[in-house]
């Protein structure tokens, strides 16, 4: 009985100390400022936006080469920061594509504390001031990237936009943390649940998902299955030989990307 005790308290502790810390598990990004420029060439400047709580955040923005172009917003994942972006979606930069590197509180030297809440109230606002540049929705992509694709999801079913890119995506955070987190109820643990899943169905922009076959961070059945939910228009790119991260090391995927965003823009009359 006394082991039984035992066992149930370490437990019950684990539980509880992966409750209190799920949020910095969740967002590990880098804090530091990345330098702009390590990047210098590449038409990129900072621009800030305000949030409705009071702090200034810091994105990185490339405007199209044509007035009429588009502008891929970019929601980048968990680790690392703006700066690492920059080098994987470097051919949307030289197809003369906008980029909007959207920075998060908590990382790239932004202040404040990551949450699903605030996280898209931010993303509201970064879409204003795009709005407020003269970029319509008709004009306005929105890439996810893993934690990002819940962004992306978010933001598309709530407002028009052009297109969505999913890279390596999710069916909610909730569903993915109790696969890591098999020996936990971590499914009902999870604050920041964001599920893609529930809203995925009010997205109308048509929709490209990329994943890769040996991804074991979100395994491609997640991928798959918001996939599934999504409606038409829709295309989906499975790279069986690719994991989580390197889905753009290929020629076909980034070609298909790229035909992806020129067919999201108007047809001119």
């Amino acid at each position: 009985m006394h082991l039984i005790g035992a066992t149930l308290g370490v437990y019950l502790l684990l539980t509880g100390a992966v409750f209190v810390m799920q949020r910095t598990l969740l967002y590990p990004g880098a804090k530091d400022a990345p330098d702009l420029a390590l990047y210098s060439g590449q038409g990129i400047g900072e621009v800030t936006t305000q949030t409705g709580d009071g702090l200034v955040l810091t994105h990185w923005y490339r405007p199209p080469d044509s007035p009429e172009g588009p502008v891929v917003v970019v929601f980048h994942g968990n680790a690392g920061h703006l700066g690492d972006r920059v080098p994987k979606l470097r051919p949307l930069i030289g197809a003369g594509f906008g980029l909007l590197f959207v920075g998060y509180r908590g990382y790239s030297g932004n202040p404040g504390s990551p949450t699903e809440d605030d996280f898209s109230a931010d993303a509201r606002g970064v879409l204003d001031w795009l709005a407020g540049q003269g970029v319509g929705p008709e004009r306005t992509v929105l890439y996810g990237e893993s934690l990002g694709t819940g962004l992306a999801v978010k933001m598309a079913a709530e407002r028009p936009v052009a297109a969505v890119l999913l890279e390596s995506p999710y069916t909610s955070i909730a569903a993915v943390s109790q696969l890591h987190y098999w020996y936990l109820p971590a499914r009902w643990l999870v604050l920041d649940k964001w599920d893609s899943l529930a809203r995925i169905a009010r997205i109308s922009a048509p929709l490209l998902v990329l994943h890769g076959g040996k991804d074991a961070t979100v395994p491609l059945r997640f991928g798959q299955a918001l996939f599934d939910a999504a409606p038409e228009p829709k295309d989906m790119i499975v790279m069986a030989g690719s994991g989580h991260v390197d889905l753009l090391d290929h020629v076909r995927v980034v070609d298909r990307v790229l035909g992806f965003v020129r067919e999201s823009l108007p047809e001119k009359p």
